[in-house]
């Protein structure tokens, strides 16, 4: 006891370290897995296929290029339609990120390994100054 009363400051900053550590992978957890840099690698070099799992009218109003439209509550029935190869990296977008994160478990519930989720969503990608295209 003499010496966690003599050395307050020690655990405190050893307290606070971890948890500085620990910032970065639960930020990484909610934030998608993937930057717009490394999906552009992915689409380029592995063809990855892109699903935009917003609903019809936001994927109307604007989408990555190239990218098919599965609304997040339709996953699950219409993925294996969409990518029949499930080897394929997929790379799951939505508006800001959240949904995008939740399709990525869906998507490996079903058996897609690779799938990840663009951090950020379409806002990071017009963001990074990328092609969007409107239907």
């Amino acid at each position: 006891m003499k010496f966690i009363l003599d050395n307050w400051y020690l655990i405190l900053i050893a307290l606070i370290s971890g948890a500085l550590l620990l910032v970065p992978m639960i930020k990484g957890a909610s934030a998608g897995s993937l930057s717009t840099a490394q999906a552009i690698q992915l689409i380029n070099r592995e063809k990855a296929v892109v699903i935009d799992v917003c609903e019809p009218d936001e994927f109307a109003a604007g989408h990555v290029k190239g990218a098919k439209n599965v609304p997040l509550g339709q996953l699950e029935e219409k993925l294996p339609q969409v990518v029949k190869n499930k080897a394929l990296p997929v790379i799951l977008v939505c508006a800001k990120g959240p949904r995008a994160n939740r399709a990525v478990g869906v998507a490996k519930k079903l058996g897609y390994d690779n799938a990840q989720a663009l951090a950020g969503g379409l806002v990071a990608w017009r963001d990074a100054s990328l092609p969007v295209e409107k239907a």
